[in-house]
């Protein structure tokens, strides 16, 4: 979407930029080549004219394009600087538009930068069309322009806005009916101006959108940082000023301001910018200053703003308590006093929002308007820019230009009338009575009579007076300002042409200040405090040369001449750039003295500005006739005739006359500014002259004796013109006449100028009555400048020529479209209506018989005249009827009222009973014509004020009528072939012959039969409705009945062929009906005298019949193929159905299995092999006869010819006979040089056996492709063919051989007729199912899909009823089996060992192992680690208790069956009533588990089940029958398990209750030790307090201190001081004392002295392992008696039962 710049010299050059940030933001725009050759008005051709959608931009150099296209579609968003990255635009495809603009668009410019940037790569007549554009869409306009080279002066960009014209209605209270129209540039009013200075929070331009727009919607007339892309910073536009206009609409209770006013914006801080401040200081009705945080630098610049300024207004917005610099006085009230500002002049902003702030600022203003604020022009403001030394961008040879027209209109203020007759003769009376003269003659002739004298001889008078004729001062003058070789200065003389004579034809002149005298007297009678004030200000105002004198002094820009030659293409560019940008101002006062300028200044001011705004829209008819949409570039670049382009740098200049406004009265004080009034007839237009121009030459044609020897050369300026995008006249619609002559010649030249093969033209004619804006309208939708005839006396045809762009041309079959506008059609003529209405119907009926596309152009302005106006249009239309096909028609409705929508509809029935194709509409929408003929635009040709917006659909509804039309144009050149300019000048003469002669059998003058063929119409329409409404009705009873046959028969061709009973019964019902509207219409049309027309409407009742007759067969024919269709895809799915079903468990097992997941990739593969069997296996419909040879005939044929063996096309002949042989390679398939060459090898053998292997390669490689072809389910193709004459080909490259091309073409179509048997049969499968076949392979992705997610989704069940069976089922299984499993084995072990019945018993029985099994070890382990050691005893008992265990299995095999048996009936009870159905898992899950221990009494663990592991949705039968079958499966598998005997360990890891922690736990007694022994407490009661051992340990046996040596147990230490102990028995009782006193919880004392049994035990072990004692503790060994050593095993173990025999 990048731009293409015009290869040509731009009428302006510039220097290319330095170095700089804002070269850099052109190059990023795409936009650094526009600096040395700036974007024209021809740069639109390719953004807008042949642009027929609107693109998103996808990149940054993308936004000036977006902005252009969006612009001339007045779209209210064609600043956005948003753009899309393509793969953002990829990924938007399926989105809607709501998601889009809420995607992720990148922002990539501030869009003030955007505007900014544009404007500074065009030239000055693309800047003016972006003006008056971006003026509609109410956008802010740039007035000063910032130059890319910051070291150069600013541009003042007064040439863009002198196009700018409006209407407003001022509060007039004594008129409070007028309307006022005028150009902005040059019309006086205040100018208010705001700057900033420092910073501040508020932005300056929402405040001015506010003030703007006050009791409506803020308008974002001012870009600011709250828009799109307004927070970026900005790098171009700071030091732009721009301005923007109110205009009061005369509703006082709305209007903001009484009077218009222009405000304009000085972008950034205005310290920075001190030029352009200085210019609105001193230029400015009033300024606005912002005060943010000032300094003593903004101190000294505000001081010199009050010196400069007018007025005035501070609004401060200064941050006291964070300005730290600011300068001492400036603060609140003191600001006032110390300015001297008059009071109310300061506005304290900081506390204000936006909103409250503008409100504030529009009461300051209003109390200034209008009697306190002098008035300026912009003609004005740019003398004094010249003067401060800013650019203006106004030059010399535009003076020059005026200078010239000057001289032209010399006389014209005397009168339009007089000047007519003195300069203009030719377009008087006696142009407009010979041609009555001519049509009378031509009439006789036809009618068989002889010429009337009389005629003749006021023809010959006439003649005479004709040739006295000598080309007058101003036509001379006119014509050789034309043929200046200085095209630049061409361009800006037609410019000021119409510029001037908008200008200087006014009816009275008043003095602009009249503007303003009302509101004087107002001011007088409700304020008179202040009317001395108000008279003070008009006088200074008069007074101020600065704004009444808009004279600019003479400038020193020098003319910069680019004597280049150039190709006519190229000059019609340039051409088009100078004339679209002329300005609308007055004369130069180079050509009075200074004096008398200023008298004339005076009266000037005298002119009364109501007169003045009856002028025309002028900024927008300066571009009328405009040179600049042309679009012709392409189409001369091979011109022959080369001329030199002297081009100019635009100069400042001004007008010597003020702005002129002219006023319309209404009837209604609420009257539009833009309601429609008749043409003045006094006014004249370029285009009056441009006709006397064709008049001259045509004098010299019918009076050859006149005129002069310049007159040849008028032709051949004619067609610069029209080249450039002049628009040449057809017909003068004044006198009603064609210039024959002088046409011929200028399409003559035309077509010698334009390369043979680009000659072809269709046309597409714009025909509108005078009030509809035609050339507003053509101009929206093409650029083209057309006369407009709205106001002035211009009637007529005219046309422009557009080059279309090569994307066009092949689809249009045309080169040029000839644009034609009628203007001034149905115009009321007060002189004579009769001529009138006949010359209005001369030129509609012209008009459509050049027409290819006919747009009627339908205003919403009819009202009374709606009758008469439509009544031409039909009889044009039917005029062009009897001359043959008529063109296609288009109708535009400029609103959708009642009186457009129903001359719209009764036009679109009109050319639908007209057209020879009549379009037959359908039984099933009645309102589809409507909508292909009929387009809604309501545009913005009627808003000639700024204050109404343009409609929000309007750029929508400008596209779509553009791609009608050019569908249209599409159509008409498929329906028939295009014609050159040749072509098209006979078509011309043919339909001005015929309407001379009144050839038509509907007179000129007549407007019944219009009217009564209208009606007709209507009636017939409703007719037809009825008629279709009818046999949609029949249709939907004979589709039951056809289904209904359809179900009932069994027979293949019932089933699959529409039976030819219903054909029957549809073409009778169908004859019946037409032949009632046959008598109907007959009947009708005798009644009312139309019986004329009733061959054309029976001929399309004919067609009406045949229509509707095939397309009731038709649909019969598709319910039918819809039903076999549906059957045949219901076969199909439920095939594809079962082999997914015998594939899809055997893929889930496979999963299941290998615990692979399969990725998507496998699963294609598979479904691959699904559906493949699946079309192999279902039996398509059998074809009907559908032979492919003579497609394979002509592919082969069409092959040849490429290839130049069209000699060898007699072999073809062949080829729908069957192979009866193989390819054999003979002699004739060699040369004689090869043949000669090898005579003497067995007859050329060599060769032979080459090119055999060659053909026999090539020939397996085909029946290689036609096997891949069987194995693809496709029909056949002509590709097919194709690849193999192309496979031959690449074959024989690759293996040169000296054959001759006979051997390529036999075995080509050797090939051929293999292929027309092969691929017969596969076509033959597919042919009646093709549609089914498309669908399929467009669909198989969908059916892949559902394969997938069918795996996914059982996968997903078989993995979660896994998840569920072992992480919650077989926890709970194994649980209900081995949680009661250790206790069972406790049980058994303490019913068969007595040990374990109490700990005392389990004690001494180790005691007794351990001396059994005399090991140092274990003794050492018991003493050490006692409880490990009772514990390892325990455990080996279990171990062993278990291996010789034979019930354990059977016990487990039991628990099994038993919770198995409550799962499944848990499982069963929660699958009730869910068969089928979708559901979620976890619930169901969560009923299983609680059903399971609700009823079963088992302890189920549920968390695993608050995961999201188990939230999924399935179908819960199959989902039970997985976990039923897993179930099964656990059950067998553990079943296994307890069969066989497996490892103990590991059944001890599955016993939540061990059986040695319990049998420890019972047999542990008290865990008391003795304190000096380390003795086990042996007492069993629970509770107990003193603890007692029976058999206490000697020292020995632990480690003890090296000095105490003696192996006394801890009793004998009590009468170890006293031996004797019969001799003391006192002192042991003292030692038992002292030791309870140390251990008063354990019962400690000595042996019976009767027995020393129990020590025996310990003695025994300590004698027996005293050394193995004391080496384990690296201690001496005890010292122990010999007596110790003596006792034996027996002994010790008989001391252990005597302990236990004493305690029992």
């Amino acid at each position: 979407m990048s731009f293409k710049f015009p290869k040509r010299l731009s009428s302006k050059k510039k220097k290319p930029p330095k170095d700089n940030a804002q070269a850099e933001v052109l190059n990023m725009l795409g936009l650094e080549a526009c600096l040395t050759t700036p974007l024209d008005p021809a740069s639109m051709l390719d953004i807008s004219t042949w642009t027929l959608d609107t693109q998103a931009p996808l990149e940054p150099k993308d936004l000036p394009n977006a902005f252009l296209q969006h612009l001339w579609l007045l779209s209210p968003d064609a600043r956005s600087p948003f753009y899309k990255p393509p793969h953002d635009v990829l990924n938007n495809a399926n989105k809607s538009p709501e998601e889009i603009n809420g995607g992720d668009s990148q922002c990539a410019i501030n869009p003030l930068d955007l505007v900014t940037a544009v404007f500074m790569s065009a030239n000055t007549f693309l800047q003016q069309e972006m003006t008056v554009r971006m003026v509609q869409c109410q956008f802010a306009v740039p007035l000063v322009l910032q130059n890319i080279n910051p070291v150069e002066p600013s541009h003042f960009l007064l040439w863009p806005l002198r196009g700018v014209v409006s209407q407003w209605r001022s509060h007039f209270p004594d008129k409070n009916n007028k309307v006022y129209e005028g150009h902005l540039a040059s019309t006086d009013m205040p100018m208010i101006s705001c700057v900033k200075l420092g910073h501040c929070g508020v932005s300056k331009s929402k405040v001015l959108n506010n003030v703007m727009s006050r009791l409506r919607a803020p308008k974002e007339t001012f870009l600011h940082r709250g828009v799109d892309g307004g927070q970026l910073p900005r790098r171009l536009s700071n030091g732009l000023v721009e301005i923007g206009w109110y205009l009061p609409s005369g509703d006082t209770a709305r209007d903001i301001f009484p009077v218009p006013v222009v405000i304009s914006n000085l972008r950034g801080d205005a310290s920075t910018h001190e030029k352009n401040l200085s210019l609105l200081c001193q230029a400015s009705s009033a300024v606005v200053v912002f005060c943010g945080d000032l300094g003593e630098k903004e101190k000294q610049i505000l001081a010199s703003c009050k010196d400069m300024a007018s007025n005035l207004i501070l609004i401060d917005l200064s941050d006291t308590e964070q300005n730290e610099n600011r300068v001492v006085g400036f603060v609140d009230q003191n600001l006032e006093k110390y300015m001297g500002l008059p009071r109310g002049s300061v506005l304290q902003g900081r506390a204000l929002s936006e909103k409250e702030l503008a409100n504030r600022l529009c009461d300051t203003l209003k109390d200034l308007l209008p009697d306190k604020l002098k008035l300026v022009t912009l003609e004005g403001v740019a003398k004094l820019a010249e003067d401060l030394g800013l650019n203006v961008d106004e030059g010399a040879v535009c003076k020059k230009a005026m200078a010239t027209v000057e001289k032209v209109l010399k006389g014209l203020d005397e009168g339009s009338d007089q000047f007519r007759k003195k300069q203009l003769p030719l377009q008087g009376a006696l142009w407009s009575k010979l041609a009555e003269i001519e049509k009378e003659e031509r009439k006789q002739i036809k009618e068989g009579k002889n010429i009337n004298p009389q005629l003749q001889k006021e023809k010959k008078v006439i003649l005479i007076e004709l040739s006295s004729y000598k080309m007058t001062p101003a036509m001379k003058i006119f014509t050789d300002a034309l043929c200046t070789s200085n095209k630049g200065e061409r361009t800006y003389f037609l410019s000021w042409m119409k510029l001037k004579l908008q200008l200087m034809q006014t009816e009275k002149q008043n003095s602009p200040k009249d503007l303003f005298t009302n509101l004087q007297t107002e001011m007088e009678n409700f304020m008179p405090e202040h009317s001395d004030e108000l008279e003070n200000a008009i006088n200074n105002y008069l007074g101020d040369s600065l704004y009444t004198d808009s004279t600019s002094e003479q400038e020193n820009t020098e003319e910069q001449p680019v004597n280049t030659k150039l190709q006519v293409s190229e000059q019609q560019f340039q051409i088009g750039q100078e004339l679209h940008h002329v300005l609308p101002k007055s004369t130069e006062k180079t050509m009075e003295p200074q004096s008398q300028q200023k008298e004339h200044l005076v009266s000037t001011h005298d002119l009364a500005i109501e007169q003045q705004l009856r002028m025309t829209s002028n900024g927008k008819e300066i571009q009328d006739e405009e040179m600049i949409e042309n679009g012709n570039l392409s189409c001369h670049g091979e011109q022959r005739d080369k001329q030199e382009l002297t081009l100019a740098k635009s100069d400042s200049t001004s007008s010597t006359t003020q702005q002129r406004c002219q006023d319309f009265s209404f009837k209604h004080p609420e009257a539009s500014c833009s309601q429609p009034f008749e043409p003045d007839l006094a006014l004249l237009g370029l285009e009056h002259f441009l006709r006397e121009m064709g008049l001259i030459f045509e004098l010299t044609h019918i009076s050859p004796g006149s005129g002069s020897q310049n007159v040849l050369r008028l032709p051949s300026l004619a067609t610069d013109l029209l080249l450039y995008g002049i628009p040449l006249e057809l017909m003068d619609g004044n006198a009603s006449n064609i210039p024959i002559h002088w046409l011929g010649c200028v399409f003559a030249e035309l077509k010698r100028r334009l390369p043979q093969k680009q000659c072809r033209v269709q046309a597409l004619t714009n025909l509108g009555v005078h009030h509809a804006r035609n050339a507003k309208v053509l101009s929206a939708l093409f650029g083209v400048k057309f006369p407009e005839g709205r106001k002035r006396s211009t009637r007529g045809l005219y046309m422009a020529a557009l080059c279309l762009p090569n994307n066009l041309r092949k689809d249009m079959e045309c080169d040029f479209l000839l644009l034609i506008d009628a203007e001034g059609l149905c115009s009321i003529s007060l002189h004579n209506k009769r001529n009138t209405l006949i010359h209005d119907n001369e030129m509609a009926t012209v008009a459509t018989g050049l027409s290819d596309v006919l747009m009627q152009n339908i205003s919403s302005h009819a009202g009374s005249e709606f009758e008469s106006n439509f009544t031409v249009i039909v009889n044009a239309l039917l005029r062009i009827k009897e001359c043959g096909s008529i063109p296609i028609c288009q109708v535009l409705a400029q609103d959708e009222g009642i009186n457009s929508i129903l001359q719209a509809t009764q036009l679109s029935r009109v050319y639908e009973m007209l057209q020879t194709e009549t379009g037959y509409r359908g039984t099933n929408n009645s309102d589809n014509h409507y909508g292909k003929t009929t387009n809604f635009v309501k545009g913005p040709w009627y808003n000639m004020s700024l204050s109404e917006p343009v409609g929000s659909q309007y750029s929508k509804a400008v596209l779509n009528l553009k791609q009608n039309l050019f569908g249209a144009l599409k159509r008409c050149a498929a329906k028939s072939k295009a014609t050159g300019l040749p072509e098209f000048m006979s078509r011309l003469i043919a339909v001005w012959d015929a309407v001379t002669a009144e050839s038509f059998s509907i007179g000129l003058q007549n407007t019944d039969k219009a009217l009564a063929f209208s009606l007709f119409c209507t009636e017939l329409s409703q007719w037809e409705d009825s008629f279709l409404e009818h046999m949609e009705r029949w249709l939907m009873g004979v589709t039951e009945k056809i289904l209904a046959t359809k179900a009932k028969g069994l027979d293949a061709a019932i089933q699959n062929d529409l039976p030819s009973e219903f054909k029957d019964e549809v073409r009778e019902e169908v004859k019946t009906q037409v032949d009632k509207l046959r008598s109907k219409a007959e009947a009708y049309l005798m009644k009312e005298d139309l019986l004329k027309m009733k061959t054309f409407i029976m001929s399309n009742m004919d067609d009406l019949q045949e229509q509707v007759t095939e397309e009731i067969i038709q649909r019969m024919e598709t319910v039918n193929e819809s039903h076999c269709y549906s059957t045949q895809l219901k076969k199909f799915e439920t095939l594809l159905k079962k082999e997914q079903e015998s594939k899809l468990p055997a893929l889930i097992e496979n999963s299941r299995s290998t615990k692979v997941l399969f990725e998507d990739t496998e699963l294609e593969e598979e479904f691959e092999s699904v559906w493949s069997k699946t079309l192999s296996n279902f039996d398509f419909r059998p074809s009907e006869t559908d032979d492919i040879t003579t497609r394979v005939t002509n592919i082969l044929k069409e092959n040849l010819i490429i290839r130049g063996l069209q000699k060898h096309i007699t072999k073809l002949e062949v080829l729908g006979q069957n192979q009866t042989s193989s390819f054999q390679v003979n002699d004739e398939h060699f040369g004689y040089r090869s043949r000669l060459k090898h005579m003497f090898e067995e007859n050329n053998r060599p060769n032979k056996l080459e090119a055999q292997q060659v053909a026999c390669r090539i020939i397996d490689e085909y029946n290689q492709f036609v096997a891949d072809k069987y194995s693809s389910p496709a029909d056949f193709s002509d590709s097919y063919i194709t690849k193999l004459l192309e496979n031959v080909e690449n074959a024989l490259k690759e293996k040169p051989m000296e054959i001759r091309s006979a051997f390529e073409v036999d075995l080509k179509v050797y090939l051929c007729r293999a292929a027309c048997q092969d691929f017969q049969k596969l076509h033959d499968r597919y042919a009646k199912d093709r549609e089914l076949l498309t669908c399929l392979t467009a669909t198989k992705s969908m059916y892949l899909a559902e394969f997938i997610y069918q795996f996914r989704k059982r996968d997903q069940c078989q993995r979660v009823a896994q998840a569920f069976t072992s992480m919650i089922i077989k926890p709970t299984v194994l649980d209900y089996i081995y949680r009661p499993l250790g206790m069972h084995i406790v049980e058994e072990i303490q019913s068969k060992a007595l040990q374990y019945q109490s700990p005392r018993a389990f004690h001494l029985r180790l005691l007794e192992e351990l001396i059994k099994e005399d090991c140092f070890e274990s003794f050492l382990e018991y003493l050490l680690h006692y409880d490990n050691f009772r514990l390892r005893k325990i455990q080996e008992t279990v171990v062993a208790h278990i291996s010789e265990s034979n019930n354990l299995g059977k016990w487990r095999q039991q628990r099994l069956g038993e919770i198995i048996g409550k799962i499944a009936a848990a499982v069963s009870q929660t699958a009730e009533g869910t068969n089928g159905l979708l559901s979620d898992a976890k619930p169901l899950l969560e009923r299983v588990c609680l059903t399971l221990e609700r009823d079963g009494g088992v302890d189920v663990t549920k968390a695993a089940l608050d995961g999201p592991l188990f939230d999924i949705t399935t179908e819960w039968d199959r989902f039970i029958t997985c976990l039923m079958e897993l179930l099964a499966a656990m059950r067998l598998e553990l079943a296994k398990e307890f069969s066989q005997n497996g490892d103990i360990t590991q059944l001890f890891q599955c016993l939540p209750i061990q059986p040695q922690e319990s049998l420890f736990n019972r047999v542990r007694g008290c865990d008391k030790q003795c304190p000096l022994c380390r003795a086990p407490c042996e007492l069993e009661e629970m509770g107990h307090e003193v603890h007692r051992a029976l058999l206490h340990r000697p020292k020995g046996v632990f480690p003890h201190d090296s000095d105490s040596l003696s192996c006394i147990s801890c009793a004998e230490s009590m009468t170890k001081g006293n031996p004797d102990q019969s001799k003391d028995m006192h002192n042991m009782s003292v030692a038992c004392r002292v030791l309870h006193l140390l251990y008063p919880d354990w019962s400690i004392s000595p042996d019976d002295p009767n027995s020393q049994m129990p020590d025996l035990y310990w003695r025994y072990v300590l004698a027996r392992f005293n050394e193995r004692f004391a080496k384990e503790y690296k201690q001496e060994p005890a010292k122990i008696p010999e007596e110790w050593k003596k006792i034996t095993k027996e002994e010790a173990l008989y001391s252990l039962n005597e302990v236990v025999t004493g305690q029992c």
